[in-house]
């Protein structure tokens, strides 16, 4: 099996779709899917399963991505040492977060990685939708809960902080009552938010007034004047107009949690990826 077929491979395995294969050679798409058809036939076996949501890889194309990456590995080293380029990473990083966490925590770490590593180019993808490292979706994905599904390398990242927000120009609220207030909450159909359950409890006489699935909607309406919200403190206190509540008692922080598939854990630009988030995760917590 020759190189050029074996990056095909891995781009489609990443990328889930012929056309996202394609962007990441600088090919065209028709090439790709021809390359791809040839290789199968050549090996006898159906690597990939056509889906609705894209290429999935097979039994047998799982059964060989680990090999085609150090193959892959092998060529860039290769490619590096003739160059004389050894840290010149190249290709596509896709990053899966909360919108919250990619507006305010991610900009300063993509910043210094940029700066290192300015071949790379490094898509977020962002939302409550939680995209699928197993089928390439995404490299590495960052989430509020642990990852539930096999082969998924993770650790327990950072225990973010979260703080009761309102208006700058508003009034106190009183704890224990929020008589005359509103308060701005989260969707809780997706899921758990221990610091919705406690905003509630804390001001049991505040009406909601606005629900929404986005931290930054939250505290821009919480800007506005419309009522207490409960941010990660991140983002409240980087938000201009906010004033935090200084409480008897705090909401429930949470966890963040990093993952990455493991056949994507030799990968040059991702382990690069990932010393830049601990370098900035050790020098917040200094």
């Amino acid at each position: 099996m020759e190189w050029s077929d074996v990056r095909i491979f891995l781009a489609i395995a990443r990328s889930g779709t012929l056309g996202g294969a394609a962007r990441a050679l600088h090919l065209s798409h028709p090439t790709v899917g021809r390359r791809l058809r040839a290789l199968e036939q050549a090996t006898g076996h159906t690597l990939f399963q056509r889906t609705a949501d894209g290429f999935v890889p097979t039994e047998e194309g799982n059964a060989v991505i680990a090999m085609a990456e150090q193959m892959e590995e092998g060529a860039l080293a290769m490619e590096r040492r003739l160059a004389g380029q050894e840290q010149d990473l190249q290709g596509s990083l896709r990053i899966s977060s909360a919108d919250w966490f990619g507006a305010y925590v991610l900009p300063p770490i993509i910043a210094d990685y940029a700066k290192v590593y300015p071949h790379v180019d490094v898509e977020i993808l962002t939302g409550t939708r939680l995209f699928s490292l197993a089928q390439r979706e995404a490299d590495i994905a960052f989430r509020i809960v642990p990852f539930n599904t096999p082969d998924i390398v993770q650790r327990r990242l950072i225990s973010l902080a979260y703080g009761a927000y309102v208006a700058a120009d508003s009034p106190e609220p009183v704890y224990g009552d929020g008589a005359g207030f509103r308060l701005i909450t989260h969707d809780t159909s997706t899921g758990q938010f221990p610091d919705i359950a406690w905003l509630e409890e804390s001001f049991p006489n505040a009406k909601p007034v606005l629900r929404s699935n986005n931290r930054n909607v939250q505290g821009r309406m919480c800007r506005q004047g419309i009522g207490i919200a409960v941010l990660p403190q991140v983002v409240g206190n980087q938000m201009a107009g906010l004033r935090r509540l200084d409480l008897p008692a705090e909401p429930p922080g949470r966890d963040i949690w990093m993952g990455y598939h493991r056949d994507m854990r030799r990968l040059h630009r991702l382990r690069a990826f990932i010393a830049t988030v601990t370098d900035h995760i050790a020098e917040a917590q200094s």
